[in-house]
């Protein structure tokens, strides 16, 4: 089956049409991040750069860092955007822009988020860095793809009994991330745990300013959830997203976390940005161990 000008939009110069990219133009591993300043942060310690490339808030590097080639891209804020950026690299990857026909032999993509989050943990301290095994979503992304075979049906169904809100219209998703690479970023120096990805920084999050959470108890409420030995551990705006749509296209992903606030002991890092930048150098050179 062809596939539409409408459905796979490209420029007029054949690049995909909200990153402006080329196959040619990404690697198989794929760092995302969702500040676009944060993109220098990771490409200056490349060995060389070959491509740089940037629309709306998507900058994308492609590169060489110890010998392994690597694409740096900025996603902004969100799971609305994860949809853009993962269906559009998958696109790159496994679509024949030419004869606009899906390819019958798939490549795997590698996404690592190096992002910031907030913990809800109390021993959960700020400047530390997280692996998100599992996410739960809160945004509703999944439930507009056919997901069931992606999502950790255990987890999500444990948590929706446990919060009981379904009279608040809230029914999360959940989904686990890639035990491949989770084995590859581990070490003595990550902590772990189940990551809750939500549609907003203020209410859904439990935080206000003039605007009052209409679930006052929210972030206790997940705080307080336990999945065997697991908790959910910290907030932030694009995990959920990037493994479903990742494990649905038969990619994998994996999410490292800064913590930069303890929301239990309103505790904010005083210097984020070398926490930032240490978790880059951790990932990095991880990656090319």
């Amino acid at each position: 089956m062809d596939l539409s000008e409408s459905e796979l939009i490209l420029n007029p110069d054949g690049s995909i049409y909200h990153l402006k990219l080329s196959p040619e133009d990404i690697a198989t591993t794929i760092i995302t991040v969702g500040d676009p300043q944060r993109v220098n942060m990771v490409t200056k310690y490349f060995d060389s750069i070959e491509l740089k490339r940037e629309k709306r808030e998507f900058i994308t590097h492609t590169g060489m860092y110890k010998g392994k080639r690597l694409t740096v891209i900025s996603t902004g804020i969100g799971t609305d955007n994860i949809d853009i950026v993962f269906n559009e690299l998958d696109a790159l990857a496994n679509i024949d822009f030419k004869t606009r026909k899906i390819k019958p032999n798939k490549t795997q993509l590698d996404f690592i988020r190096i992002g910031t989050s907030g913990s809800i943990q109390h021993d959960l301290p700020v400047d530390s860095f997280l692996l998100s095994t599992s996410a739960i979503g809160f945004d509703g992304l999944l439930h507009f793809y056919s997901s069931e075979e992606a999502r950790n049906k255990s987890l999500e169904n444990d948590l929706n009994k446990f919060l009981a809100w379904e009279d608040e219209n809230i029914v999360p998703y959940a989904v686990d991330g890639a035990k491949e690479l989770i084995d590859i970023l581990s070490s003595n120096r990550i902590r772990y745990g189940i990551t809750s990805t939500n549609s907003g920084f203020y209410g859904p999050q439990g935080r206000f300013l003039r605007l009052k959470p209409k679930i006052a108890d929210l972030n206790d409420r997940l705080k307080d959830f336990q999945y065997g030995k697991q908790k959910i551990t910290n907030l932030e705006m694009e995990t959920s997203a990037m493994y479903g749509l990742a494990k649905m296209l038969g990619h994998r992903a994996i999410s490292m976390n800064v913590i930069l606030a303890n929301r239990v002991n309103g505790e904010f890092s005083e210097n984020g940005y070398a926490s930032v930048d240490a978790l880059i150098k951790y990932t990095l050179e991880k990656l090319v161990q």
